[in-house]
Order: C-alpha cells, then structure tokens, then sequence
C-alpha cells in the first residue's frame, strides 16, 4: 500500500468502492487522511464499511471541508451525464482526480512508465513488467489492470511503476509525469464518455503532459491519429520521442515485420515463436515494451528473455484447451471490433463465437477477415444485428448463450477440421447482456472449454 501521510491535513471524498476507490479509501485511511466514501452500489459500501471506510450520504457531504474529489474511472464526470457527487464537487469548485494522481502526489520522485492505446495496453503493460522482473528491476504493475495504483508496493529509488492508463483516467490527471509514455495506437472507442473522436485523443494525450527534458515518448504510428501526434510530439525539446511501425524501417524507431523486431541500429531479433505473442498486434506491443525497455537501459539480452518467457494474459487470445487439432482460443477482452480484427488476422479456419452488447459499427468492418472463418456462432443481443451482416457472407448460427455456442462450435470443429482449427471466442462486443464482465464471460469460456470430452488443458491455471 502507498504511504499518503504527505497529504494529511487535506480531505477527500472518494467516489465509486470497487478495486481502486475501495483500495484509495484504504490507503487515506490508513495514513489518517480525512476520508469519506460513497457507492452507489449497497455491497460495494457494505464491503468499504467491513474495511474501516467511512461512508456519507452524497447530499451531506460539506464541500467547504473537501479538498478533491476522487473519482473511479468508470463513473462518469461530463459525459454522458455526470454522477450527482461529480456535479456536486465541480458546483463547488473542487477538483475531480484519480487514485494515479494520488499516487503520483505520494511519490514524485519515482520513475513511470504509462502506457494507453485503445488496443493492446493490458499486454504491453505486462510484457514491459515482467521485462523488468526478469531483467532483476524492481517494478510494480497496476493501474487499469491488476491492482489499483494505491495498492502498490512503495518503490525505494531505482524502481519503476508500470501503469495502464485508460482515457478515463488519463483526462483526471494534474501532476502526474511519465518518464516514459507509451502510445499504441487510437481507434473510435468510448465516444460516449468523450464526445467525440476529438476528445477521446485530447484525454489520451494527456499521456505526454508534464513531460521533461530527459523524458521518452514511444508512439506507433500506424494509424493517421497516432502519426498526427507523433508529428506534434517529435518537436519538444529535450524529450525523445520513438517511432514504432509495421512493415517498413521508421529512422530513430523499432520496427515489427515476418516475425522480427528492427532496432534503430538494425538489431534483430526473432520472436516469430512466442506463442503468448501471436499476431501482428502483439509484434507492436512487443515492439513498444522493447523501446520502452531500451530507454530504461535493461540490455538486450535481457529483453529478449523476457519476450521468450511472457506467460500471457488471461481473455487475451488465452489459448485455454486443446482437442486434437483444434485449439480453443479465449479472447474475450475482445469488446469492440478493431480488438476481433486482431485475432482474426492471427489465425486461419476460425469457428468463431461472437456476440453480446454491440458497439457502433457492429462486425461490417470485419469483413476482410471472413476468408479466415469457417463458420459463425451468434450469442446475446447482437444475434440479430451480425446475422443481418453476415448474411451472404459467410455461413452461421443462432446459438443463444455461449455454452451453446462453444458446444455447436466444438462438434462442426471436431468434424470438419482435418488438419488444425482453432475454436475463437472473440466477441466485438460487451459482455453486459449474459454476463458480469468480460473477465466473467472469458473465465466462463476457459472452464467450459477445458471440460469438452478430450480436452488437454493449456496455458495458465484456471
């Protein structure tokens, strides 16, 4: 846990008790910061209250006494609609922060690494962690993925906070500093909390904000909004900003192209074998982790070790079971369409599952992957809307829920792959209609997998 006694005198409120407010609560607590909390949810303040947490009614909450407002990033503060406490804090002048910002006031000496992209963050930012693990840096890994930012170990000098950063908590930060800010890459997403396109890449750039001389940017390029920031971001003075591009050497930059990653100096290496790493995604995530890794000056050597012994992360093109040929691949983090694009371009004869609570745009733009599939299984709400654009398209099935599906999809596998196949979950879409959570719908599927007649287990444990 971070040590926030340097803020002791100040008082909070923290909106929003699941993993990272519940653990900021904790944390005020714990070091005797003036604290109440609130959730909407009545478990969620039942836990907080069995943690020591004091709870307020929002409409008894003296903003006078307050000094910010701590928000959880799933609440929303503008858009759609802000949440009344939101409304409240910002109606009486109070600043509207993170638990990032908090730690970033509680350790302002320490060394980040942030990472954001609309695709691939959770990867890059574990790959970059258990680079740093297995090169002996001590380093710590939270933020939008495992632990809340004040659930951290502290960090004696030397050692480096790797933090996935989502748009939302990227657009609540006022002091925080990356000393390396890793952008991936930027896709429509999240429009609702954001407007537009325009805000949703104005929140993420706040990625590069307070950089100092000294300072590294590592940027793909391989979408025309990334190389517009790129092109804004190379100019500043002192900061060294690094390119990364598919497919094409890039000066200054890595490059990923047939299973290789291209130093600047023209140093190699083959990670075409990593089987946690497939896809030409996972090569730009690799490729980022490298350079970010490079700036942090962990030697080549160690880099690729790590590449090479990158467990993977779960829901993430998890490859969970196998049956004879046929491997069964769990990639629900896959929640929108560019994210499916991804697995689909890293495999052939695909029995794909997909489904749930559409985002705009549906599967149309997944079209140029339909040479891959072999045959479609429809699951949730969006049954009606993929089956009107698949139809013509490609062969499929109404299967309902995903124990159905994946059953459907097992047996045609099973049947008609004469050499290997592969059994995708990978839905384009929310999980919210069937399930909890994508976690929820994605450890449904592993376990559901690994019980099919002949399974062999593969990857992590359950």
């Amino acid at each position: 846990m971070i040590d926030l006694a340097a803020l002791k005198g100040s008082s909070f409120v923290v909106l929003g008790l699941a993993r990272s407010g519940l653990a900021t609560a904790r944390a005020l607590a714990a070091a005797g910061v003036g604290c109440v909390a609130w959730d909407d949810n009545a478990g969620s303040r039942a836990a907080a209250v069995d943690a020591g947490v004091e709870l307020a009614d929002p409409g008894s909450i003296d903003w006078r006494r307050i000094t910010a407002l701590i928000i959880s990033p799933g609440i929303p503060s503008h858009l759609p609609a802000p949440h009344p406490v939101a409304a409240a804090a910002r109606a009486a002048g109070k600043k509207i922060i993170c638990d990032v910002e908090m730690l970033a006031r509680a350790v302002p000496k320490a060394c980040f690494v942030a990472i954001t992209g609309t695709n691939g963050k959770s990867t890059t930012t574990a790959l970059i962690g258990h680079i740093l693990v297995q090169a002996g840096v001590p380093c710590e890994v939270g933020g939008n993925i495992g632990r809340g930012a004040l659930d951290l170990a502290p960090l004696a000098e030397g050692g480096v906070y790797v933090l996935e950063l989502s748009s939302y908590q990227l657009e609540l930060l006022e002091t925080f500093r990356a000393n390396v800010a890793v952008w991936l890459n930027v896709t429509p997403d999240h429009l609702d909390r954001h407007g537009d396109m325009a805000g949703y890449v104005a929140a993420k750039v706040n990625i590069f904000a307070r950089q100092q001389a000294g300072d590294c940017a590592v940027i793909g390029i391989d979408d025309e909004p990334s190389r517009a920031i790129y092109a804004r971001t190379l100019p500043r003075p002192g900061i060294t900003a690094v390119p990364v591009a598919f497919d094409r050497p890039v000066a200054g930059g890595v490059s990923f192209r047939a299973g290789r990653l291209i130093d600047a100096d023209g140093y190699s290496v083959d990670f075409s074998d990593v089987p946690t790493l497939p896809g030409d995604h996972n090569a730009q995530n690799a490729a980022c982790a490298w350079a970010a890794c490079r700036w942090l000056d962990v030697p080549r050597e160690k880099i690729v070790e790590g590449l090479r012994s990158y467990p993977g992360l779960p829901h993430r093109q998890e490859r969970v079971a196998c049956v004879g040929n046929v491997v069964y691949i769990n990639d629900s983090k896959a929640t929108n369409a560019d994210a499916t694009a991804r697995a689909l371009s890293s495999y052939r004869d695909i029995y794909w599952i997909l489904g749930g609570q559409a985002k705009e745009g549906g599967v149309a733009p997944l079209a140029p992957y339909f040479d891959r599939i072999r045959h479609a299984f429809l699951i949730g709400e969006a049954t009606d809307l993929f089956a009107g654009q698949l139809e013509g398209k490609l062969p499929y099935s109404r299967c309902g829920d995903l124990q159905s599906a994946l059953d459907a999809a097992h047996s045609r596998a099973q049947r008609d792959a004469g050499g290997s196949a592969v059994v995708l979950l990978s839905p384009a879409c929310a999980s919210w209609d069937q399930w909890k959570s994508y976690e929820h719908r994605g450890d449904a599927f592993r376990a559901m997998a690994r019980a099919l007649p002949g399974a062999r287990s593969l990857g992590m444990a359950a």
